[in-house]
C-alpha cells in the first residue's frame, strides 16, 4: 500500500502532526488569498471588465440625459410657440417666403402682412405647419433654436441686407420687402 510523503514523514518522526495541521491551513489559506497565479489573473480580468462595463454604463446614462435634455427642450419651444402664435383669421394677402429650398405661401391679413414687413411678427415653423407670432416671441425662440424662424425682419437684418446691398452691383435695383408676387 501506497503512503503520502507526508504520513511517510510522520511515521520516521520527523515532523509532527502539529506541523502537518499547520502546513494544511496555511496551503488552505494562500488557496482562499488568491495565491494561486492563475486565480489572480482571472479576478483582474473580472475587475478590469466590470469597470469597463460601468464607465460604458456612465456614457449611456450621459447620453441619455443629454437625449431627454434636448427633448424637453425642443418640447418647451413647441409649447412656446404654441401659447404664443396669432390666431389664423380669413386672409386675402399671400406672403411668400423661403423655407429651405421649396418656395410657400400663407395667407395673413393686410395688418399682419404690414407687421411681417416691419418686424413687429415672425413666421416659424412648427413641425409641418407655419406660424405667426410676435417679434418678442420670436427673440426668445431665437435664442433657444434659430432653425424654428423662417422669416423675421428685424431691425438688425435689414440694416445688414442694405449694407451688402450698398456693396453689390445691382444696390440701385432694391427690391421692395412687401412687393407682392
Amino acid at each position: 500500500m501506497v503512503t503520502s510523503l507526508q504520513d511517510q514523514l510522520l511515521q520516521l518522526g520527523l515532523v509532527k502532526t502539529q506541523q502537518v495541521k499547520q502546513v494544511k491551513t496555511a496551503q488552505r489559506k494562500q488557496k482562499r488569498a488568491g495565491g494561486d497565479p492563475s486565480a489572480q489573473v482571472r479576478q483582474q480580468a473580472v475587475q478590469t471588465a466590470l469597470a469597463e462595463k460601468q464607465a460604458q454604463d456612465r456614457e449611456l446614462n450621459r447620453q441619455r440625459d443629454a437625449d431627454a435634455e434636448r427633448r424637453a427642450a425642443a418640447h418647451a419651444l413647441r409649447e412656446l410657440i404654441h401659447a404664443n402664435r396669432l390666431p389664423r383669421d380669413p386672409a386675402e394677402v399671400a406672403y411668400h417666403f423661403a423655407d429651405g429650398k421649396t418656395l410657400k405661401r400663407l395667407y395673413v391679413t393686410s395688418a399682419q402682412h404690414h407687421a411681417i414687413v416691419t418686424g413687429r411678427l415672425a413666421i416659424v415653423r412648427q413641425d409641418h405647419f407655419y406660424e405667426l407670432i410676435p417679434a418678442d416671441i420670436a427673440q426668445r425662440v431665437a435664442e433657444r433654436d434659430a432653425s424654428f424662424i423662417l422669416v423675421w425682419n428685424h431691425a438688425d437684418q435689414s440694416n445688414a441686407d442694405h449694407a451688402k446691398a450698398a456693396e453689390d452691383e445691382y444696390a440701385a435695383y432694391q427690391v421692395p420687402d412687401d412687393l407682392m408676387w
